[in-house]
C-alpha cells in the first residue's frame, strides 16, 4: 500500500511520524508525499493551540474530500486531548491518540476486514511507562530528531499538554544508546533531543538530563548534539556546569519564558521568576562561547494588563534573546486558565503580539549585523535554485552560501559577509 502522512506542531510529533513511517517501510509498504495518490492518508495532529485544532478538522476533511476511496486516519495529539471532538470528525475512518499510535498498522488491518469505522483513543494514566519506538533514520533531512522523553508533570494553567501527553517519561539509556548509534551509522552528524518537557528527562527511571546529552555527545560519528526546548528551573548550576564540558554540545538554548512578568508567570503556574530566569541567561551566557538563547513568549494571557503586558515586553528587551517566537493566549478547555477572568480581547492580544514581534525582530536584526567578519563552521542542509547552499552554526545562527557543489550534510568553514532579510551570507574559506 501506499501510505501518506501529514503531521503538524513539534519535533516530537515528527519524530512520531519517523517512527511510524519506518513501520509501514519494514512492512512492505511504500511512503508517498500528500500530493501523490495513496491508500492511507495520516494526519499526525498537534493541539496546542485552537488554531492547531482548527488546522487538523481542516486537513481530515480536506484529504476525504480529495480521496473519497481512501482511508484518512487521525492521530495524536488532537484526539488525544479531546476525544469527544475527534469522534465527531466523521472524515476520519480511524481515530486513535498518541498513547497508542504504533498500533495503527493492526487497526488498518481491521477496518479493512470488517469495514467500521475505528475509534480507539486510550487516555493517559500515571505509571504509564515509555513507549520504546527507535528509528534508523530521519528521511530528508540532514539533522535527526531523537525524542528521549515524553509528558509533562508542571500544569501551567494554559497547557492541555498533561492530558495530551500524560506524565513524564524517559527513554532508557541502553535504547537510547542503541538508537544514537543507529542514526550515527546512517551518516547524520548532527541530533536534535527532543521531549514534550526534555529537561525532565531521568525522573522516573534514576536518570539525570545531563546524562542523556553525555550519551549523544560520546557517540562516535555524531559531530553536533543541539537541544530541543528546555524549562528554566531544571538548569541548575550543576547542570550547566556538566553541559559545558560537552564540546559537541550545541551552544544553542531555547528556555522557555512565556512571560517578563511575575504576576503573569504566577497566574501561569510557572515555576522561577523573571529575576531568577534572568540569572540563568547571564549564567549560561558566561559558560559557552558563541552562545544564543532563544525563547517563546505569549502575550494577551487572562488577566494581563497593559502594564503586566509592558513589564514583559521590557524584560524581553533586556535580554536580547536572538530569536523569540511570539504568540497571543489560546484558551483550551480544560485547562485552568480556561476559567479566568477577564479573557482579553483577540484585538488587544493581536495588538500585543504585533508590538513584541516588532521590538524582537529588531533584536534579531542587530545580532545577524554582529556576525559579519566572524569565521564559523557551517552544517550544510539545503540547496535554493538561485545557486545557494543554506546551513546553520552551532549557535543556530542561518548561513548561505553561492556553491555549484552539493555539500549537503557537510559542516564547512565560512566567513559571514553581509546579512540578507533573515540569513546571513558567506564565503567558503
Amino acid at each position: 500500500m501506499k501510505i501518506s502522512f501529514y503531521t503538524l506542531g513539534c519535533k516530537v510529533n515528527q519524530y512520531e511520524t519517523q517512527a511510524m513511517s519506518e513501520q509501514f517501510k519494514n512492512a512492505g509498504h511504500e511512503i508517498v508525499s500528500n500530493n501523490e495518490n495513496a491508500d492511507i492518508f495520516i494526519i499526525n495532529s498537534c493541539t496546542v493551540t485552537a488554531g492547531a485544532d482548527q488546522k487538523t478538522r481542516q486537513t481530515v476533511r480536506k484529504f476525504k474530500r480529495n480521496n473519497p476511496d481512501s482511508i484518512v486516519i487521525l492521530t495524536g495529539c488532537m484526539p488525544q486531548a479531546y476525544p469527544e471532538d475527534a469522534k465527531k470528525l466523521i472524515e476520519a475512518d480511524i481515530v486513535i491518540g498518541n498513547r497508542n499510535n504504533f498500533s495503527v498498522t493492526d487497526l488498518i488491518e481491521d477496518f479493512r476486514t470488517y469495514g467500521k469505522r475505528i475509534f480507539n483513543v486510550i487516555a493517559h494514566k500515571t505509571g504509564d511507562e515509555y513507549v520504546n519506538t527507535n528509528i534508523s533514520t530521519f528521511d530528508e533531512r540532514t539533522r535527526a530528531n531523537i525524542k528521549i522523553q515524553d509528558g509533562c508533570n508542571r500544569f501551567c494553567t494554559y497547557c492541555i499538554i498533561p492530558t495530551s501527553r500524560g506524565r513524564v517519561r524517559s527513554k532508557p539509556l541502553g535504547e537510547l544508546k542503541t538508537e544514537l548509534e543507529q542514526i550515527a551509522r546512517s551518516g547524520y552528524c548532527e541530533v536534535v533531543l527532543v521531549g514534550i518537557n526534555l529537561s525532565s528527562y531521568g525522573q522516573d527511571i534514576g536518570a539525570t538530563f545531563p546524562d542523556a546529552v553525555e550519551l549523544a555527545c560520546n557517540t562516535e560519528g555524531i559531530e553536533r548534539v543541539r537541544l530541543g526546548s528546555l524549562e528554566p528551573d531544571h538548569l541548575t548550576e550543576d547542570v550547566i556546569a556538566r553541559l559545558a564540558r560537552l564540546p559537541k554540545l550545541c551552544p544553542q538554548f531555547h528556555i522557555s519564558l512565556q512571560s517578563g512578568c511575575n504576576k503573569t508567570l504566577k497566574d501561569m503556574h510557572r515555576h522561577y521568576t523573571a529575576e531568577e530566569y534572568r540569572e540563568l541567561c547571564n549564567n549560561l551566557r558566561n559558560s559557552f562561547d558563541d552562545c544564543t538563547l532563544t525563547t517563546d513568549v505569549m502575550v494577551g494571557f487572562p488577566m494581563e494588563t497593559e502594564e503586566d503586558f509592558n513589564e514583559s515586553l521590557e524584560f524581553v528587551k533586556s535580554i536580547a534573546f536572538e530569536k523569540v517566537h511570539v504568540f497571543p493566549y489560546s484558551l483550551r478547555p480544560g485547562t485552568k486558565a480556561a476559567t479566568f477572568s477577564p479573557q482579553i480581547e483577540k484585538r488587544v492580544k493581536e495588538q500585543r503580539a504585533h508590538t513584541m514581534i516588532k521590538e524582537t525582530e529588531a533584536i534579531r536584526r542587530d545580532f545577524l549585523l554582529s556576525q559579519i567578519g566572524k569565521k564559523v563552521d557551517v552544517l550544510f542542509e539545503s540547496t535554493t535554485k538561485d545557486g545557494y547552499i543554506n546551513g546553520y552554526t552551532k549557535n543556530y545562527t542561518p548561513v548561505k552560501v553561492k556553491s555549484d557543489k552539493d555539500l549537503c550534510n557537510e559542516i564547512h568553514r565560512v566567513k559571514i559577509t553581509s546579512v540578507s532579510d533573515d540569513f546571513c551570507t558567506g564565503e567558503l574559506i
